[in-house]
């Protein structure tokens, strides 16, 4: 077995203690590290230069630190780099999606960090560029693009973008005869928002200072935006909220929910003025989504017991409850993923055995066909179609050997026509890799599915070092798609896994219910029940496991780095949520409330603090030996807040055993989604497949 390849013998830097007490429900904690949160990070969120001069200076030791340990690994960061953006087709363009007149796309120059937003003539032909991302950010350290919608009468574009990477959007709209942006600015929105039909105007959620979506509103063009239009107002700040539209342009939906529930207001497209009209509702536990139909709704919910899901439909005229009518009736263990209209047909996304599938519903007779594929893994995403009158819809399919295919598909005449397949430039062969999907048990012998892409000629031994990442949280399934990046690892001898915990819904909704709250710690039990598996069928070895995840994921990271730190050769956590008992107990954070049907309240409740004491990461730190760590995070990230990972650091190093170092790298020009740029980005990603290289031998 190689072994770990030495680390500077550099001294790590020492966050001061300042000890803070808090008590709740007769319990007393104490953190030493609480004074890592700027008391002002609302403003350090929308100006980073405002960050207190004494934390800054222990971020940017921590950067100084990592750069130093990871000194010897720059040339390798380089070649990893050239590897990766060599796998992607810099002037890469997308098929062009019809609607009326035109047909609508995104593509990159050669060298360009940003996305160009285009459109040709139906038929085909010149393209016309309508935004250019890469000279929207000319100057800037971090942008990105929010979404680009145009007008139903083709004539403007709205569009939105975030220059801190605090997600705060500001909204433009551009002229498209002229090319110019009209006087009309909308700051602190979500980043996109929804045209009127008569188009002088559109529809917008407005962020408060706690980065939540708290107004809907419209804005009429050429109107000062103090004088913008309340269209609602979400008063409790449990609840996450968006505006959307539909593909008839007939209406426009105000979607409000949380993790397990949810409720929606309608108002026509044409009358701005009109007030929205709630549909359901909302009723705890009870969840439905709505799609047009026509004279008709689509309501995907599972009211009535319905885990996974079932169709009904309503009449537009009195969409309540009482007039909703099963049209697909609920099938445990088929969870349905989205529905999509047209004027024909009605297409089902669904998961079933652990595979996702389309399913094309004829609306006049009821008959349905599938699509699916053969494939052992893959990922299947539909596109769909941005007009309601439609035969054709779009959908992409992967697997991890296979890149990514675009089909458009003839719901009438079942028709599959490939209009793209991923260019590999630096080449791929697909015969070379192989594919698997096993089954581990866990501790409690459920099956926990995972997918496996590797080299045929990796040595299935015990002597392959294995790149195993995991998510697990929100019902939010990681698919088994084509990733060019993870290539870099499987090249030098990776066997690269994804394990599909609960938490998520891989297998069903059920897989999502066994994962969260008084359940959580069954995603930490599947990941190490999968590590250990994988060396028992010598995948791998203990120790030669270098685990990886992001957010929640990061989350796990900490977890499972508590539970079982001798399986692990490092540890990768990307925007950390390592402080959970600490977050979950301030309701000033953006995603505070919203998240207390995924986690717990432990304000509220004893048993809830409890229950998320026992398992958070940073409450658990002890003396003991951990593996390599390196948590990646961004200043501005108002998702998992800057000071989580940089506290979880500090306190892993005061009470760790052993010279394994703690890194901490933070990115001070942005937030939850790393850098901005599509080559920023792979940067990033070199630095973190650097390290798994590093802590397994094999840089």
């Amino acid at each position: 077995m190689a072994k770990t390849e030495k680390f500077p013998d550099i001294p790590a830097p020492t966050a001061e203690r300042r000890p803070v007490e808090t008590s709740h429900h007769g319990i007393t904690r104490i953190d030493d590290y609480a004074w890592l949160r700027a008391q002002n990070w609302q403003q350090v969120f929308r100006d980073p230069a405002v960050l207190a001069a004494d934390i800054r200076a222990h971020l940017d030791a921590e950067n100084a630190y990592q750069a130093a340990m990871m000194g010897d690994t720059e040339a390798l960061q380089k070649a990893l780099f050239s590897e990766m953006r060599g796998r992607i087709k810099e002037d890469d363009s997308s098929v062009p999606m019809p609607d009326g007149p035109y047909a609508y796309g995104t593509s990159f120059k050669t060298g360009g960090q940003q996305p160009r937003f285009f459109r040709t003539p139906r038929e085909g032909g010149a393209h016309d560029m309508l935004l250019d991302g890469d000279a929207e950010a000319e100057g800037k350290p971090y942008f990105r693009l929010g979404s680009a919608d145009h007008s139903p009468d083709h004539a403007r574009l709205l569009w939105g973008y975030d220059d801190k990477g605090s997600e705060f959007y500001d909204l433009k709209v551009r002229d498209l005869e002229s090319g110019a942006d009209l006087a009309d600015r909308v700051a602190d929105t979500g980043g996109g928002g929804v045209w009127a039909a008569g188009n002088d105007g559109f529809f917008y959620t407005r962020l408060d200072e706690n980065h939540r979506p708290s107004k809907v509103l419209f804005h009429r063009l050429g109107t000062d935006t103090a004088s913008d239009r309340l269209i609602y107002e979400e008063t409790d700040p449990g609840f996450f909220m968006n505006v959307g539209g539909t593909r008839a342009q007939d209406w426009v939906f105000v979607a409000i929910h949380d993790h397990e529930t949810s409720e929606y207001h309608v108002l026509p497209a044409a009358d701005p003025t009109a007030a929205p009209k709630c549909v359901r509702p909302r009723e705890t536990g009870v969840q439905y989504d709505l799609e047009e139909g026509g004279d008709i709704f689509f309501v995907l919910t599972n009211i009535g017991g319905a885990k996974d899901f079932k169709v009904m439909t309503a009449p537009v005229s009195d969409p309540s409850q009482a007039n909703w009518r099963e049209l697909v009736a609920h099938e445990p263990g088929r969870l349905i993923l989205s529905i999509m209209a047209f004027r024909d047909f009605l297409v089902r996304l669904e998961r079933k055995d652990g595979l996702p599938r389309l399913v094309v519903h004829e609306r006049e007779g009821g008959e349905e066909h599938v699509v699916a594929f053969e494939e052992e893994a893959y990922s299947l995403g539909l596109v769909g179609s941005l007009e309601y009158d439609t035969d054709t819809i779009r959908f992409a399919y992967s697997s991890m050997t296979t890149p990514s295919q675009v089909f458009d598909y003839n719901m009438r005449t079942r028709e599959r026509v490939l209009r793209k397949t991923q260019e590999v430039p630096s080449g791929h062969a697909p015969d070379d890799y192989v594919t698997r999907r096993l089954m581990a048990p866990s501790h409690d012998g459920v099956l926990v599915p995972v997918s496996l892409l590797y080299r045929r000629d990796t040595p299935l031994d015990g002597s392959a070092p294995c790149l195993l990442y995991g998510y697990g949280s929100y019902g939010i399934a990681i698919p088994a798609s084509f990733n060019t990046n993870c290539l870099s690892l499987v090249d030098r001898g990776f066997v690269y896994a994804i394990a599909h915990v609960r938490g998520g819904k891989d297998k069903g909704y059920a897989w999502y219910e066994d994962g969260k709250r008084g359940k959580k710690t069954n995603t930490f039990e599947d990941f190490v029940a999968v590590a250990r598996y994988l060396a028992a069928e010598n995948y791998t070895a203990p120790g030669r496991i270098v685990a990886q995840g992001g957010s929640a994921g990061g989350m796990l990271m900490g977890a499972v780095a508590n539970m079982a730190p001798e399986l692990f050769g490092g540890i990768i956590a990307e925007v950390p949520f390592v402080d959970v008992l600490e977050t979950m107990l301030d309701d000033t954070l953006p995603l505070t409330p919203p998240e207390w049907p995924e986690w717990g309240n432990p304000i509220t409740s004893a048993d809830d603090y409890r229950t998320i004491a026992a398992y958070s990461p940073y409450d658990n730190v002890e003396a003991k030996t951990y593996p390599p760590i390196l948590a990646l995070a961004g200043l501005t990230d108002p998702r998992v807040t800057y000071w989580e990972p940089a506290k979880w650091v500090a306190r892993l190093r005061a009470r760790k055993r052993g010279d394994n170092p703690v890194l901490l790298r933070i990115n001070m020009d942005a937030g939850h989604a790393g850098a901005s740029g599509r080559f920023s980005r792979l940067e990033e990603i070199a630095f973190a497949y650097a390290f798994a290289l590093k802590v397994t031998g094999l840089a």
